[in-house]
């Protein structure tokens, strides 16, 4: 069958038989050489611009048709390769009589070889010749090379003859690869029949095994480098786990080890059945239509699906809304399944070619360890969890939750093929096996084993058992959220928080995670911590507040597992107030002691405040790479111990004293000062401060005013390699507007804070925290870079220009969070502190932003105390403990109006209407 037979209407892309006369028209006509090459490269050009417009028609027309589209493609550029040829030859480089080594064929390889390329694909080609090229062949090359440049094509070339094509291949696993999908296109056919039957002959009769233990290698290193994880919310749709090369992979390997032709072959080929091929086809096809629409959005070779790309992607494949879901996650939902559908076939993929090709008693693909015969019923093959029969699953279906309880208490894996029978055999777990005991003793073993819980667990929402045992489970499988912060689909996030909890009570994590480790040795309730941990997110994506809703789904499903009534009851307080430990830690003032009453008002008991610390540490930890830090591990331990002290103590004023003596016996040692020099620092420290800052931030304060001497004002720095940031540190006499000046400065040099603390010690001399980073997220660092910093506050605090034109002059650039709109908001409380009016600001972040809000609170004409910055991915959320300029809280319900209109305009910024033409600072 032609390789393009399938495609519809092929002379509406491109007709070749017209374009064929009009070439040679032009190639007869009595102009130069050069004026006909030209003339007919412009007709091409303009045969190409309307193939690709009638391509990007059909797209529109039918979004989900990737495979038409790449392979519409493909066969334009065939046509094109043809013209371009026999228009060389015919008129350019006509030969009367050529000699045997004066022949040519042009081979397709790789994508373009397989008949399938995204509208900004390389065309990557083969020219061939029999032996060593002539000069007549050179020049035919070089002239189809430049009209297919002259195109604007991105062409990936080789010019070899058949020796050195066999040669090379056999030496270099890519070519080899290359070569596996090679396909004729034009030229002389006998040349390219030659190389197939050396490449067969001589190159695919290389080990098989070794070329699939190369491939499978190049995969993981793959998949290592896009983040190893097929749940990434920006996943590239080529080259990420799950996506279409891990299809390629499957078809490569097929192709070299059984010389398959077709993805069909391969269920005459015995590795996949016609079920499994049709699952093949569906994810192949729609992830080609989301590559080509990426390419056609960009008009470029994009394969990352990225936050700003999703929503288009999304809105061109005509995806709508549903309850708790916007069209987005809807389509990213999407995209997740079929990444886990490419996923579950590489593994059955892989076990046929094993039972097919191993030899007896020896694994065609990289062994394991040997194992018994039989277990509970179940056999082991070769060290792997198999099936005595086919109906094995549906004689007693809570053999499909036992599988995975076995798998986990004897260090087994699944073999490929039983997984398969789970997921076919899914559909037997009912209410019954939901309802039955033993089922849920076994999954609660699962879920709470000190072993290795989040391997097993992964295997068995893989197979889709999780989500049928658990729906409200899974109506959260491959569910993203359409944000810069979560960096995992919640199935994900929820497997890999149970994975970080095993590892902390194992001592894995110890270094990391000291408190929570040896909190675990202390708690009475470790099994309610795992399970409101898989619990603690069920309920995102229904609409309304998913903690609330999660506590819910807790009171149902937690007698079904086997909970207590008193376990089920502090399960569901857990998942209730699972973010209630970081709002207070990240948000509010915890040198406040209404801070530390409020929060220990809502805790109420040590078991609790222990149990939600742990589950805080894991859902901060699991987001994603680089959300966890020393600094949120300070903010929460901080909180931690001063709730302790005061469940213990029954009195908020005791247990901050016994903190503030602990942290001054502790400056005291990293500061190793003669005590006549420490005692006059702390004299002169207010309490808030000391017990605010952690130890290494007092102790670089302290050795910073101390250098001071009498200066009006000095600025240091210090890079925290564990925060993944620069510590700014500013000391000054104490006036209106220091905060916001300072902040402009940084903001002035391209610098993002991400934390700010202000205090004010007895001596009239304010010092600045803050904690900054580069616009790519890493700590602000080199000496160039930070005397410019420096300089640039010294400027701010002087007055020498106008910050707000200074900032105008300097466009800042695009940022991924303009992908997002977030609605601003700003919420004044009088409640949550005794002296101080604490505002919350709620806003997309941005360079700047920081220093726009500070600004707008100095003309508001209120003194700020302290500022809390936090940020989740593309929104900021900014704390401000505020008075008025007597120092009292500003009650007055027109002065709190006007104040929240100042920050809401900061928070906006200029023309902050989705208008990326202006994208300034305020």
């Amino acid at each position: 069958m032609p390789r393009f037979a399938h495609l519809p209407d092929q002379r509406a892309l491109i007709d070749r038989r017209v374009l064929g006369d009009a070439l040679a028209e032009i190639g007869g006509g009595s102009e130069s050489a050069s004026d006909r090459r030209n003339a007919a490269v412009a007709l091409l050009k303009k045969a190409l611009a309307d193939a690709n417009a009638e391509l990007a028609r059909r797209l529109a027309e039918h979004p989900s048709r990737g495979l038409e589209i790449a392979a519409g493609h493909a066969f334009v550029t065939d046509q094109l390769i043809r013209l371009i040829h026999d228009f060389t030859l015919a008129h350019l480089y006509p030969g009367g009589n050529r000699s045997a080594g004066e022949r040519l064929a042009i081979i397709a390889v790789g994508g373009y070889g397989r008949g399938e390329m995204a509208p900004y694909s390389d065309v990557d080609i083969a020219f061939v010749t029999p032996g060593k090229r002539t000069p007549w062949a050179e020049q035919v090359i070089e002239t189809i090379l430049y009209a297919l440049w002259d195109l604007g094509l991105k062409v990936g070339q080789s010019s070899r003859s058949i020796d050195e094509t066999v040669r090379l291949a056999r030496d270099d696993l890519t070519i080899r690869t290359a070569l596996l999908e090679a396909r004729f296109v034009w030229g002389d056919r006998e040349v390219y029949d030659a190389a197939a039957e050396r490449f067969v002959a001589d190159v695919l009769s290389l080990a098989p095994r070794q070329f699939v233990a190369d491939k499978l290698a190049e995969r993981d290193a793959r998949h290592k480098r896009m983040g190893d994880s097929r749940y990434v919310v920006e996943p590239n749709v080529k080259e990420g786990k799950g996506g279409l090369r891990d299809l390629h992979t499957l078809f490569w390997i097929g192709k070299y080890v059984y010389r398959v032709r077709t993805v069909g072959d391969l269920v005459e080929a015995g590795l996949l059945t016609r079920r499994e091929l049709a699952q093949f086809q569906r994810a192949e096809n729609w992830l080609w239509a989301v590559r080509c629409h990426l390419h056609a959005i960009t008009g470029r070779a994009e394969d990352r699906l990225t936050f700003d790309l999703q929503r288009e992607v999304a809105t061109r494949m005509h995806y709508a809304d549903r309850t708790g879901q916007s069209p987005v996650e809807r389509f990213m939902q999407f995209y997740f399944l079929n990444a886990k559908t490419v996923g579950d076939l590489t593994g059955v993929f892989l076990a046929h070619l094993d039972e097919a090709k191993g030899e007896k008693g020896r694994r065609f693909l990289p062994t394991i360890r040997r194992r018994p015969g039989k277990l509970n019923g179940f056999a082991l093959d070769r060290g792997r969890l198999a099936l005595p029969d086919e109906g094995f699953f549906r004689a007693d279906p809570v053999r499909l939750i036992e599988i995975f309880a076995l798998a986990d208490t004897y260090g087994l894996e699944i073999h490929p093929l039983a997984m398969r029978a789970a997921r076919r055999d899914a559909k037997l777990i009912d209410r019954t096996v939901r309802d039955d005991a033993r089922a849920n003793a076994l999954f609660l073993d699962v879920l709470t084993s000190p072993r290795d819980p989040a391997s097993v667990l992964r295997w068995m929402n893989e197979a889709t058992v999780f989500g049928r045992f658990v729906p409200d489970f899974g109506r959260v499988v491959a569910q993203m959220q359409f944000d810069m912060y979560h960096h995992f689909t919640v199935d994900e996030h929820t497997i890999r928080a149970i994975g970080l909890l095993a590892r902390i009570e194992a001592g894995d994590l110890g270094d990391d995670h000291p408190l929570s480790h040896a909190l675990f040795g202390r708690i009475a309730h470790r099994r309610v911590l795992y399970v409101a941990v898989l619990l603690h997110d069920i309920a995102k994506g229904r609409g309304g507040d998913h903690s609330e809703l999660g506590g819910e789904i807790a009171l149902e499903l937690c007698p079904r597992f086997g909970l207590t009534d008193s376990e089920t009851e502090l399960v569901a307080w857990l998942v209730r107030h699972h973010l209630l430990m970081s709002r207070f830690a990240f948000k509010r003032d915890l040198a406040d002691p209404k801070t530390i009453q409020d929060f220990v008002g809502e805790v109420k008991s040590i078991e609790r405040l222990r149990l939600l610390l742990m589950l805080t540490v894991v859902d901060i930890r699991a987001v994603g790479p680089g959300v966890w830090n020393d600094w949120k591990r300070q903010l929460l331990r901080s909180l931690f111990d001063a709730a302790e002290e005061v469940l213990r103590l029954g009195h908020i004023q005791h247990g901050r004293e016994a903190r503030l003596a602990h942290k001054i016996a502790d400056l005291r040692a990293a500061l190793d000062w003669p005590a006549e020099q420490f005692d006059a620092f702390v004299a002169g420290a207010p309490a808030p401060y000391l017990i605010a800052e952690p130890i290494e931030i007092l102790a670089h304060n302290a050795r910073h005013l101390a250098a001071m001497g009498d200066a009006p004002l000095s600025i240091d720095t210090v890079t925290d390699k564990d925060r993944g940031a620069t510590l700014v540190m500013v000391a000054a006499g104490d006036h209106p507007g220091l905060f916001y000046r300072i902040a402009m400065g940084i903001h002035l040099v391209g610098g993002n804070i991400i934390d700010a603390r202000i205090h004010t010690l007895d001596s009239g001399i304010a010092i600045d925290n803050f904690l900054v980073q580069d616009q790519r997220g890493k700590a602000f660092t080199g000496k160039q870079k930070l005397a410019r910093m420096k300089r640039a506050i010294r400027q701010s605090l002087a007055g020498e220009a106008p910050l707000a034109s200074q900032l105008a002059d300097k466009p800042l650039a695009l940022t991924r969070a303009e992908a997002f709109r977030i609605v601003p908001s700003v919420t004044a409380d009088n409640r949550a502190s005794n002296r101080y009016t604490v505002v919350e600001v709620n806003a997309r972040d941005r360079p700047a932003l920081l220093g726009s809000l500070g600004e707008a609170l100095f003309e508001a004409k209120v003194t700020l105390h302290s500022a809390h910055i936090s940020t989740y991915g593309e929104r900021a959320v900014d704390t401000f403990y505020l008075t008025d300029l007597t120092g009292q809280k500003i009650v007055s319900k027109t002065r709190l109006e006007t104040l929240e209109r100042h920050l809401l305009d900061a928070a906006r910024g200029p023309k902050d209407t989705g208008d990326k033409e202006d994208r300034r600072a305020a």
